[in-house]
């Protein structure tokens, strides 16, 4: 991810790198050849010439030259390295997960409350431009009232991520994956009462799971599937279906080892017609950009950010952490605050 957000600092004007840390002295030399995932184009080499290279976040965020931290750390670290980032009066942005658990959230949220700076989490799928586009359409009115959905978020075994089913962690597929529908739900109809979720398992984790999701409004329906299959062909799989009062909008991309298939967004409305966003973005890392852009406005501006403030951040982290209990004790699970 620290490769996916330096590509896309480049295109944002007004914010500019400084700095990096890395412990890897290879890294801090420019050489990113070796950074490889699931997203976005492989690393190289990078000029860093003019940027200061630090080994440490202690010594870099004595940098008067650091206005804001970006953390692309593990998610173990990120409670650690953001609560001395803020203490030290820097302005966070931290990648998705929070934090592993609740209490992680509530640290980072109450740091940045006392040393009155603001924290923003890079919960990027809202900038995606499929999902940009349809969220649009939502805020327009135009076709009435939200009355649920379904959401997927699937992937093959993640072999570059030992880690990965490490609760401690990464935090497996409902920390480190889901987490972007559970935040998107969470900013959509609110915080749900409770969850029913099925899981298979490896070991303690929740290896794949189907959630149903209860809301005081008894109209709302809304499901989701996440997690990991073992087939290797089908490395990624993410979409949606979104039901209003007089449409429903539908998106599904698949990538498969041999090329890329999609149910292009649309929307179905209950005229009959089907209504297509003109030409999107093909460039995976303009949601990047996208999203750095809203944060450093919020920053110039003073305004909030609904949709990267710590507090949606946290919310989704409590529904992940219903889902996992749901699905161990096989029963409904109240949401404690919801």
């Amino acid at each position: 991810m620290g490769w996916i957000h330096w590509l896309a600092y480049q295109r944002v004007p007004g914010v500019e790198v400084t700095a990096i840390c890395s412990a890897s002295e290879k890294k801090r030399l420019g050489d990113w050849r070796g950074i490889q995932g699931n997203f976005g184009p492989p690393g190289e080499q990078v000029d860093l010439s003019r940027v200061a290279c630090f080994s440490t976040l202690e010594e870099m965020i004595l940098s008067d030259e650091v206005d804001v931290v970006d953390i692309c750390l593990p998610p173990d670290q990120h409670v650690a390295a953001g609560t001395s980032a803020l203490r030290a009066g820097k302005h966070l942005f931290c990648e998705k997960p929070l934090a592993l658990d609740v209490r992680g959230c509530e640290q980072l949220v109450s740091a940045a409350n006392e040393a009155n700076r603001r924290l923003f989490v890079g919960h990027v799928l809202p900038f995606f431009p499929e999902y940009h586009w349809v969220l649009e359409q939502i805020q327009s009115d135009r076709w009435g009232r939200l009355r649920g959905g379904h959401f997927k978020r699937v992937i093959s075994r993640p072999t570059w991520i030992p880690d990965f089913f490490d609760l401690q962690k990464v935090g497996g597929p409902l920390v480190d994956l889901h987490v972007h529908d559970a935040h998107l739900i969470c900013w959509l109809f609110g915080m749900p009462r409770g969850v029913f979720s099925r899981a298979h398992w490896e070991g303690e984790t929740a290896k794949y799971i189907r959630t149903l999701y209860d809301f005081a409004d008894p109209e709302l329906l809304v499901s989701s599937d996440t997690g990991v299959i073992e087939t290797p062909g089908r490395p990624f799989t993410h979409g949606f279906e979104l039901h209003l009062e007089r449409a429903v909008a539908q998106f599904e991309l698949a990538a498969y080892s041999d090329q890329v298939e999609t149910i292009g967004v649309k929307l179905l409305t209950n005229d009959g017609s089907v209504l297509r966003p003109d030409q999107l973005a093909s460039d995976p890392i303009a949601g990047f950009a996208n999203e750095i852009s809203e944060w450093c406005q919020a920053l110039e501006t003073g305004r909030p950010s609904p949709v990267l403030d710590g507090l949606t951040a946290a919310q989704a982290i409590r529904v992940c952490d219903a889902e996992a209990t749901s699905a161990r004790r096989r029963t409904f699970v109240e949401i404690a605050g919801a």
